[in-house]
Order: C-alpha cells, then structure tokens, then sequence
C-alpha cells in the first residue's frame, strides 16, 4: 500500500506541475503582449468559425478569436469578438472575410483594408464601430451556385427545343446549301482564275496603246511647235504689211495724186490745142486773132 499511496501522489504532484508551468508560460507569453478588442457583425452564416481561431490581418496572425455569439438584442446578426495586437493600427475602410484552413473544413478570420477610408476605427464594443463580414470569393460562388444550375438546366432545355426532329432537318438542308454553295464559289473561282490569266496580255496590249498615245502626243507637241513658229512669222509679215501701207498711204499716194493732177492738167492742155488746131489751123502759125473784147473785159467800150 505504500508503494502505491507514493506512486499516486507522485503522479499528481506531477500533472500538477506540468499544469502550472503551462500556465506561467502562457502569462508569460501573454503578459507583455497587449491586445485591443474589436467586434465583427454579420448577418452572413459562419460554418467552421469557432473561438480560438486565427486572424489573419493582409496575411499576417495578428490575433484570435475570443467567441461566437447571436446578438442579444437582434438573433439574426452574428457578433464576434476578437483580439488584434495593439501595435496593429486598422481604419475605418478595414472588413472581414472568412478564410477556409486547409481541408478540414475550419475557416478563420481574414482582415482586409480598402484604403478608401484613412481615420483609425476605435476599439471596444461600440454597434458604430462594428467591422463588416462580408462574402468571401467562395461563398459567393457558392450562392450562385443555385442560379448557375437553374441557368443551365434553362439553356439544356432550350437546347432541347432547337435541335428537335424538325429543326435538325432544317439545319441539315442549311448545311446541304452551303455545301451547294461552296463548289458554286470553287468554279467562280476558277472562272476567275481563268480571267487573270488573261490579263498579262491585256497589259501588253494596254501599255503598247500607251506607247502609241505617247508618240502620237510627242507628234502633237511638234506640230503645236511648228504652227506656233507659223503664227509668229505670220505676224511678223502682218507687222511688215501694216508698215508698208503706212509707208504707201504717208509718201507714194500723196505723189500719185500729184502726177494724176499734172496730167489732167496738160491733158487739158492738149485738148485745148487739138481744139485750136481743128477750129483754125493758122492760129498755130501765126497767133491767136485779136478779138474784141467782151462785156466786162479789159478793153471794152459801149457802142454809141
């Protein structure tokens, strides 16, 4: 019985103190670490979330959750309080989502900052400074899950409507067409074919009658040439006409008039002699017959 009494006391005094120095390690650890306490709301469910769990802030454990509880005074939000390193320093802009650990189906808690808001959010049980939970990437996927299925269960039955022994007979006809219609564009196409080979001789020709424009043109330009030159003797000699009509109309007509002049004059002349000669010849010989003179001439007197 002895041996016994001092093995049981033995095992005793041992848990004892393996539970005491677990206990100082734990205050010790905990002493000079100082937490600020802040509150999560949720109207969301957190399936996997328990006490103890880490929170993570931008990655980093910053702390842990303290419990989960229904508030008190409305059962549908969710509260949980947790403990965040004082020396960690959140703002207004910061929310919470639930971070699955691993595969054991646990979450914890994520904390993220939008930056949109730069005043630090206080600490402490305050309903203003509750911190959002908000869907996580998972979650909503998983929300939509439901819709995501009616929605395909929706375009299989379309489907089923669209591919019914009618309409696949209509699109096996379409597809007949354009089978039809795609030899038809293989012998357009070597119709075409044949076409272009054609046009390498119709270039020739093409450029040939250029070449023939062009000697034509050049034959033109020379033409213009000479009747340019044609024009501008045929100017010259108009200019010389004109001055030799100035010249004929200033000088030699003034003189023609003249000559005609004169000899109106000494045909006056002859005339009058051919007259004496006919009246009476012996004028010539021996003068002009002295006649009386007339009324009004030198000489005359009145009868009496």
């Amino acid at each position: 019985m002895g041996r016994e009494n001092h093995a049981l006391i033995t095992g005793l005094f041992l848990i004892a103190l393996v539970t005491a120095s677990t206990a100082i390690v734990f205050w010790i650890g905990t002493m000079n670490q100082e937490r600020n306490l802040y509150i999560i709301s949720t109207r969301e469910s957190v399936s996997g979330l328990n006490p103890e769990s880490t929170v993570f802030y931008r990655g980093i454990a910053v702390g842990k959750v303290l419990k989960v509880k229904f508030d008190p005074l409305d059962s549908g939000i969710i509260l949980i309080p947790v403990e965040v390193d004082k020396n960690i320093v959140l703002s207004k802009g910061v929310y919470a989502t639930l971070r699955l650990k691993g595969v054991t189906g646990l979450t914890q808690i994520q904390l993220e900052d939008s930056g949109a808001i730069s005043e630090v959010l206080p600490p402490g049980d305050n309903p203003m400074t509750h911190i959002h939970l908000v869907p996580s990437l998972t979650d909503r996927l998983m929300d939509t899950g439901e819709e995501l299925l009616h929605k395909a269960d929706h375009l299989m039955q379309r489907l089923s409507s669209l591919l019914n022994d009618e309409n696949e007979k209509n699109i096996g006809d379409i597809l007949s067409n354009l089978k039809t219609l795609t030899d038809k564009l293989s012998e357009l196409q070597k119709s075409v074919d044949k076409a272009l080979t054609g046009i390498p001789a119709l270039t020739t020709d093409a450029r040939k009658t250029l070449t023939n424009i062009n000697g034509l043109t050049n034959d033109l330009q020379k033409l213009t040439g000479e009747v340019q030159n044609l024009s501008t003797k045929a100017g010259n000699l108009v200019d010389s006409g004109k001055n030799t009509g100035d010249a004929l109309t200033q000088s030699t007509l003034p003189k023609v008039n003249k000559l005609l002049t004169e000899l109106q004059s000494t045909a006056q002349q002859v005339k009058r002699v051919a007259t004496i000669l006919e009246n009476n010849p012996q004028e010539l010989l021996l003068g002009p017959s002295q006649r009386d003179s007339g009324p009004g001439e030198p000489g005359y007197k009145e009868p009496k």
